[in-house]
């Protein structure tokens, strides 16, 4: 089975005080950690799993400079075969929809009976990128998927999580693409001497302007007016006494609030 998987780097934001650029349209990066799209690692290991049960091979695909061959490094580290990144984007303002054409182009004349992208990504909190690939590759798409098994004549199972808790089950003919959701696997541990040792394996740089895009599919359909950090607010209100006491406190500020009505 030939499969691409599309992975993103992204700043690591958790736990961290983010600031406000002076364009006013993004954050600040300069010191803060890069990782993986968590979505993607599970997509690059799904992909992985699957080459290891079935055969084939693993293509991973990026877009962005030197400092995103880390997350490619890193994906044949777990077991990618080759890896491609996308460069010369640098100054290009990119949304989903140009992400998604980008990478359809890249993908249109390659051999491939699977592609999987995250859900989402981590950084714009987007999850379009996959469907709007498989609208310009023309192939059937599934979102959400939390399990996947191959079948028999081209097909796979997949389980897909909808609203209110419930899945539902396909039968999708290949080739096809999928966006993965967290949980569908453990993303396996990769050490630092086995992304050493990926650096055998091919790494292809492609300039984006190879690709025969018109100046339509890199103008971007979206654009961040701004952004704004939320309102500062009191700290919590800290209610003591005994457990009736604070009870009664707490049913209180309810009817203060206008929560209680009797």
């Amino acid at each position: 089975m030939e499969i691409i998987a599309c992975v993103k780097r992204v700043p690591l934001t958790q736990e961290v005080d983010l600031e406000i650029a002076p364009d006013g349209r993004s954050i600040k990066r300069d010191d803060l950690v890069y990782i993986m799209n968590d979505w993607d690692s599970y997509a690059i290991e799904e992909a992985i799993q699957l080459k290891e049960g079935q055969g084939g091979t693993v293509t991973a695909i990026t877009i962005g400079d030197e400092d995103d061959e880390d997350i490619l490094r890193r994906c044949l580290a777990m077991g990618a075969d080759r890896a491609i990144r996308i460069s010369g984007t640098e100054n290009l303002e990119m949304d989903g929809f140009v992400l998604a054409n980008m990478l359809s182009a890249v993908v249109k004349d390659m051999e491939f009976d699977l592609i999987l992208t995250g859900v989402q990504a981590e950084d714009d909190n987007m999850g379009m990128v996959g469907v709007m690939m498989a609208q310009r590759l023309g192939l059937g798409c599934s979102v959400l998927v939390t399990d996947l098994e191959t079948g028999e004549n081209g097909h796979v199972t997949i389980k897909g999580e909808l609203e209110g808790g419930i899945d539902q089950v396909l039968d999708i003919q290949l080739p096809a693409l999928l966006t993965i959701q967290t949980g569908i696997n453990e993303p396996r541990y990769v050490s630092i001497m086995g992304i050493r040792k990926a650096r055998k394996k091919e790494l292809r740089v492609m300039d984006y302007r190879e690709l025969s895009l018109s100046e339509a599919d890199t103008t971007p359909m979206t654009r961040v007016e701004e952004l704004s950090l939320p309102p500062e607010t009191e700290g919590a209100e800290i209610l003591k006494g005994t457990p009736e006491e604070m009870a009664e406190q707490f049913v209180g500020i309810l009817r203060e609030k206008g929560g209680v009505f009797v």
